[in-house]
């Protein structure tokens, strides 16, 4: 699923049949370690690998509070007991050798709002940011409330405008989820699915459905079915924004996606004023150096490098979004003399990341003229969805020289004649590296031969890679 605005991709969702992701769902799973040295558990919800539960994400906190950690949290073992059952939400998917990450915290979302159950709280979406509006959303929410409910909400964006009716009706839904939630709960058996999360298409309709949105154009036949029949039961005034798309052109060629995507998974990505981005991901953080590349300014170096500065901070908000980066992000700006240049730089990311749906902390730049920031990451990023490591260089990025391999094969023909009897030798490699040692090195191969008194004979095998050989003895 595709998020286009003013003609460019945003956003880009995917699942594929068989392997959906398994963020917002419940499970009733039982708890195979508790850690008390690490303040977590390991709890099995029937997925390959055992989940983590950390004592943070089974405390309640105020959800307008950004700080991910309680101020002070309980020992896991005073909350928790190995093979005991616990109700659980996957907040994040397995990612690389990790499991999925629990809480015990449940939230169940919907158009508008977001219940928490046995949470008594009213909280509001921070980019809800008009005063009054806030006062009306809390104000409407209370009087909808039952006297008895001990449940709180979270008044979701979307909800930003509506009238009581919308929220009444989401209220009344969310009530009756619960209850079949908590009814599943209470049968009998661990590592069961309590609740499944609504697919993808559903999903994008109920998060991301919006005054601006123009139209939502499905290439499924039964998708846009399935999407106009939830539409109809929530959003009936925006069913007529759902088109099928049926002609024969794919739908993401027509506006670019595949070309999108393509470049998304380059390390580099340009820039319209010649400058360029270069991303490198590791299992710590994520790196990205700009770079001028073949833009030069027309007045001196100060304004080209802040206007490419600019440029690369609305860029890089796009890039995360649409490559999906998570955790740690530290982004080396062009260096700038003038410290408003790089207030300005700053000020102009935290504006681009606004749109971002997933939570994101920026910090000033620092001693070293780096950014450091944060995005929250849920969900494997586009490259690890699309691609697998090179089974060449096992993902390192690059390759031995041939000179290298050479040089290997010497010292290994030098070992295996001080090992082995033989009266010859046979070394398999791959072609360029034969056509290497006989053009250039046929002298040093010479001296070998009557330095162990062995003939060495050389095999081109189109199989090898470059890095690959083998000495038989003969």
């Amino acid at each position: 699923m595709a998020l286009v605005e003013g003609g460019m991709l945003n956003d880009i969702w995917l699942e594929r049949a068989g392997l959906n992701g398994y963020l917002g769902n419940i499970y009733k799973g039982q708890v195979s370690r508790v850690l008390p040295g690490l303040q977590a558990a390991f709890v099995d919800i029937g997925l390959e690998r055992t989940a983590f539960l950390h004592v943070g994400d089974m405390v309640r906190q105020d959800p307008e509070d950004s700080n991910d950690e309680p101020s002070s949290a309980p020992l896991i073992s005073n909350l928790i007991r190995q093979g005991e059952e616990v109700i659980v939400q996957v907040i994040k998917d397995p990612l690389g050798d990790k499991g999925a990450r629990l809480s015990t915290n449940i939230s169940l979302p919907s158009r508008y709002l977001v219940l928490l159950p046995d949470c008594d709280v009213i909280a509001m979406s921070s980019k809800i940011e008009d005063e009054e509006e806030r006062e009306r959303l809390t104000e409407l929410v209370r009087g909808l409330r039952h006297e008895d409910d001990q449940h709180g909400f979270i008044v979701r964006t979307n909800a930003e405008g509506v009238e009581v009716e919308a929220l009444e009706a989401d209220m009344l839904y969310l009530s009756k989820l619960w209850q079949s939630v908590a009814e599943k709960s209470r049968q009998p058996g661990p590592q069961s699915l309590v609740f499944e999360d609504l697919s993808l298409p559903l999903r994008a309709l109920r998060d991301l459905m919006h005054e601006s949105i123009e139209r939502v154009r499905i290439d499924c036949p039964d998708v846009t079915r399935s999407a106009r029949d939830f539409a109809r039961s929530f959003v009936p005034g925006w069913l007529d924004r759902i088109e099928e798309y049926s002609s024969d052109r794919p739908i993401f060629d027509l506006f670019g996606v595949e070309d999108e995507i393509e470049r998304a998974l380059q390390r580099n990505a340009p820039l319209k004023s010649g400058g360029y981005l270069v991303f490198d991901q590791t299992e710590a953080m994520t790196t990205i150096d700009v770079n001028t590349g073949a833009f030069v300014g027309a007045r001196n170096l100060s304004e080209t490098v802040y206007k490419t500065n600019l440029e690369a901070a609305q860029a890089i908000a796009r890039q995360l979004r649409v490559r999906n980066l998570g955790g740690i992000i530290i982004i080396d700006f062009i260096d700038m003399q003038q410290e408003e240049h790089r207030r300005q730089v700053v000020r102009a990311l935290e504006r681009a990341l606004e749109k971002d749906h997933a939570r994101t902390s920026v910090s000033e730049i620092g001693e070293l003229g780096l950014v450091q920031m944060t995005r929250k990451r849920t969900t494997e990023s586009l490259a690890n969805r699309l691609c697998d490591p090179c089974p060449v260089c096992e993902g390192r990025g690059h390759l031995k020289s041939i000179e290298t391999v050479c040089l290997e094969i010497f010292r290994e023909i030098m070992r295996s004649c001080r090992q082995f009897e033989s009266t010859s030798l046979l070394v398999l490699a791959a072609p360029l590296v034969v056509d290497k040692i006989l053009d250039e090195q046929s002298s040093t191969v010479a001296e070998m031969e009557e330095l162990v008194g062995k003939s060495i004979r050389f095999q081109r095998e189109d199989q090898y890679s470059r890095e690959q050989f083998d000495v038989v003895l003969v």
